[in-house]
């Protein structure tokens, strides 16, 4: 038996978007990953520079940098579970106008 040209279309359709959304998503998590080495690296660079004038001036950019490295880590991670918050939202406003025939 041989598959239906719609139905060989739909699966075709349907790994397309599947490949999509996985370099999406990998996309993101590396540019997370690159985010992460570049804070390690600055802020070991900044450390070391406070240090050796005998102050902790480091902490500063390390705590505000942190925070939004972490809330990059959230967005990236949280969204990478399943389907991500953009998708749920996507969905539901297709849901909606397919409901009222739109």
């Amino acid at each position: 038996m041989h598959p239906s040209p719609a139905n060989a279309t739909a699966t075709a359709t349907a790994d397309a978007r599947r490949e999509r959304l996985a370099r999406k998503r990998a996309g993101a998590k590396m540019g997370w990953f690159i985010h992460a080495l570049v804070y390690v690296c600055v802020n070991a660079g900044l450390a070391l520079v406070a240090w050796q004038g005998g102050r902790t001036w480091h902490v500063y950019p390390l705590a505000g940098w942190g925070l939004g490295l972490a809330i990059h880590g959230l967005a990236v991670w949280l969204s990478a579970g399943g389907t991500g918050l953009y998708e749920r939202l996507l969905q539901s406003e297709r849901d909606k106008l397919q409901a009222r025939g739109e």
